[in-house]
């Protein structure tokens, strides 16, 4: 007889990984322990050298879906100790070390088919769960993976249930979530806490059949619901949540539903039937029987399917024979108000959403963390992350490098997410929001406090952006200061490439491509059309789009007419070279009002800000120019959500892809010595287009082709002045997959190795990470 120690690294906890153990340890003959670590699971093996062969064969072939093995370490044991009288799972013993943190995970087949059998004990159980599925990282209070540091330790166990719970050939053997109808948590409605259970659920039902709104508590926050068919319904809910034109996500009863809606993608199906279920962006049929207002103007729609039992049992309830039937797709849009975090708990919902819906279903289990829904696209056959969240996160990201240490990157003031990273491993969060509302400062501070604890990461420096006005930045000053700790302020572009080097594992430098809307610049000016030579050390300048003056504050990130006034007025100046200034400022304000960017009272203002350089700053962000070519051929004058004019810009272009026609527009420099593009000139040549009568959707195709091979022969330069052909591309602006594609193709043609997200977002909800791995590498200096 042998003895192994075996050591089990990865997402082994919260996946039902320790019952898969004993029982191939039972099938296999084999006698020991298995336990959870906090970093690892162990497992004390002891057969014959056959069973001990098959049976270390089968840990990684024969894991749990859901589980992520990274390594397995096997010893051999020679102390004399008692033979094992048989296989055990033990009580968890935590030990140091890294840390895997299992996200929540969607209701899996089995549960669903247990859910809606009248002769299972959990029929109709709005919380079934069992080891291959529900909530993981929203409950959980500390580590390692057990009831009692959950929020299910307020429920005890019933006997039926404790029994499934200790029994190895149950599927819910060592089921810290295990509970159904007579012991687990309860619906019921807010504000009429008496309806509970199958008449709360009926209740929301009825409001929605009738084309009410719902707000309904999931697993890591509320959602908003009405039918997303009926059109009156839809315009209400914008109405009343103050957002009139963002699109919202729609939750479809099935994959069948999701089809008569949308166009799926190869790859697209198992993504959204898996077991992370996020929205996944869709291409809408042209029949399709969602409300125009679900998304207006926008090809494309977020679906995903349910993947809570709560919300299976919205749409359909065998016991509801009352209810007209529930529509087989509902807007499941965040509940929370506008800028607010999602809301978590009955005392937020009545105070923001109660105003917002006809009913309020909620449940008494506690969510520890807010967890949005994760928001994915689909580019070159692989997913292209918008939010990541719910299904994706804390799990880490990991570097080859010998790092050591622990970090923490605050994360950016938009999208914002927050990393904390240890050693050779960068766990995002969870999606938090935009930082400009006080109640998602603080949600963040608490997170992180959480994630802290969850991870067991006392930060020995943290990174925040270069601005010096973010409410991150303020939040990541006191932490540090608090802690005792170094506070690194990174500069935001520069943050972004790296993050699209740490997704990549690329150790060396790479010549980073880095487009967004604004970020503070080390000069104190706005960039945002940026190239770099990066590594984890630091960066250097090589060249950016064209300077061009942006007047009117935190207004011009909104209001696109004023870019294009303002690159209007910079085109005139070169093509009137030799009129006076009065003849040049006589034509600027007859095209302005010509194309209807402005009134006479906006171009006065305007033209006295950019004249008198009032309330005006240098920028270079390729968001605003997108936000002024988009005002320029009418699309959008300004946004009402982020991004809305680029997107519009985006989807003219789409509609007419394959325009022929290069701009040839060639590379000059700054009196700085960085290269630049010229994208006045291509300004300028679309502004001359446009006079000529030409279509906006031609131009907006010409204007993505123009700078995607701008792009390109700005890496060229870089080449030639670096050696490098590594190029990684980020920033929000590469949310835009039609200029995305363009670019990638042509560096490839090119010979260039083109490095892109997949799993991180280009945009700011990825800088956390770039934060992180820059800290953490300024600690191996130390």
């Amino acid at each position: 007889m042998k003895r192994l120690n075996i050591k089990i690294y990865g997402i082994v906890q919260g996946v039902g990984f320790r019952p898969f153990v004993s029982r191939l340890a039972d099938a296999c003959q084999i006698r020991g322990t298995v336990c959870n670590k906090g970093p690892y699971v162990e497992v004390f093996a002891e057969g014959n050298d056959a069973a001990l062969q098959q049976f270390v064969e089968g840990i990684p072939k024969k894991a749990p879906e859901r589980a992520a093995i990274l390594k397995v370490d096997v010893h051999e044991v020679t102390d004399a100790a008692p033979p094992y009288a048989d296989f055990a799972i033990i009580e968890s013993a935590k030990e140091r070390g890294d840390i895997f943190v299992s996200p929540d995970i969607a209701t899996c087949d089995k549960c669903r088919a247990e859910l809606f059998d009248p002769k299972d004990r959990r029929y109709l159980h709005p919380f079934i769960n069992c080891t291959a599925c529900g909530p993981r990282l929203t409950i959980l209070e500390s580590m390692p993976y057990d009831r009692e540091r959950t929020s299910m330790k307020e429920f005890p166990m019933c006997a039926a249930c404790h029994k499934e719970y200790v029994s190895p050939e149950s599927r819910r053997y060592d089921a810290q979530p295990v509970c159904c109808n007579a012991c687990g948590p309860q619906v019921y409605l807010l504000g009429h806490e008496d309806v509970r259970g199958a008449d709360a659920i009926r209740a929301v039902r009825r409001v929605l059949a009738s084309g009410g709104i719902a707000a309904i508590k999931g697993i890591g926050g509320f959602h908003l619901a009405c039918d997303a068919t009926d059109e009156a319904a839809v315009h209400r809910l914008r109405t009343l949540k103050h957002r009139p034109q963002k699109p919202f996500a729609v939750m479809m009863r099935d994959e069948e539903t999701a089809r008569r809606a949308c166009h799926l993608e190869p790859g697209e199906a198992e993504m959204m039937t898996g077991h992370q279920k996020p929205i996944l962006l869709l291409r809408r049929r042209e029949d399709s029987p969602l409300a125009p207002s679900v998304a207006p103007g926008n090809p494309k729609v977020g679906v995903m399917l349910p993947y809570a039992p709560v919300q299976m049992l919205i749409f359909d309830y065998p016991e509801d024979h009352e209810t007209p039937e529930v529509p087989a797709m509902l807007v499941m849009t965040s509940g929370n108000p506008s800028g607010a975090p999602i809301c978590h708990n009955d005392e937020e919902a009545e105070e923001t959403l109660a105003p917002l819906c006809d009913v309020i279903l909620s449940h008494d289990r506690r969510i520890r963390l807010r967890a949005d829904d994760s928001v994915m696209d689909w580019f070159a056959g692989r997913p292209y992350m918008v939010r990541r969240s719910r299904g994706f996160a804390p799990l880490p990201f990991m570097l080859s490098a010998p790092l050591q240490g622990q970090v923490l990157g605050i994360g950016g003031e938009l999208k914002n997410t927050f990393c904390l990273a240890s050693s050779h491993l960068f766990y995002p969060s969870p999606y938090i929001g935009d930082m400009s509302d006080l109640r998602t400062v603080l949600a963040l501070k608490d997170s992180v406090q959480l994630m802290e604890s969850l991870l067991e990461n006392r930060p020995e420096a943290i990174a925040c952006d270069l601005h010096p006005r973010y409410n991150t930045s303020a939040v990541a000053e006191a932490l540090a200061k608090e802690a005792g700790v170094p506070l690194f302020k990174v500069q935001h572009h520069y943050a972004h490439i790296l993050s699209c080097m740490a997704e990549n594992d690329q150790q060396a430098p790479v010549i980073g491509v880095s487009f967004d809307g604004t970020g503070y610049g080390t000069d104190s000016t706005i960039w945002g059309g940026e190239f770099l030579l990066a590594d984890y050390k630091g960066f250097r300048r090589l060249g950016s789009i064209e300077p061009f003056s942006q007047a009117g504050g935190d207004k011009s990130s909104r209001e696109g007419w004023r870019i294009a006034v303002s690159l209007l007025r910079d085109t005139l100046v070169r093509t009137m070279a030799g009129r006076s200034a009065a003849e040049v400022d006589a034509v600027w304000k007859e095209q302005c009002l010509a194309l209807g960017l402005c009134d006479e009272k906006e171009f006065a203002a305007q033209s006295f800000m950019l004249r008198q350089h009032v309330n005006c700053i240098e920028s270079t962000s390729a968001g605003r120019l997108f936000d002024g070519v988009s005002a320029l051929l009418g699309l959008r004058r300004e946004s009402t959500f982020e991004g809305e004019a680029s997107m519009a810009l985006q989807f003219a272009a789409e509609s007419a892809e394959g325009t022929d026609g290069s701009l040839d527009l060639p590379l000059h420099e700054a009196a700085d010595g960085r290269f630049l593009l010229p994208t006045t000139a291509l300004f300028g040549a679309l502004y001359a287009r446009h006079q000529q009568g030409r279509a906006a959707e031609e131009l907006a195709y010409r204007f993505h082709q123009a700078l995607a091979e701008m792009i390109v022969a700005g890496c060229e330069r870089a080449r030639r002045e670096t050696g490098l052909s590594t190029v990684a591309l980020s920033g929000g602006v590469f949310q835009n997959l039609l200029l995305t594609r363009l670019v990638k193709d042509s560096l490839e043609a090119a010979g260039f190795q083109p490095l892109l997200h997949s799993l991180l977002p280009p945009n700011d909800g990825g800088i956390c990470v770039g934060q992180a791995a820059f800290a953490m590498y300024a600690l191996q200096e130390k």
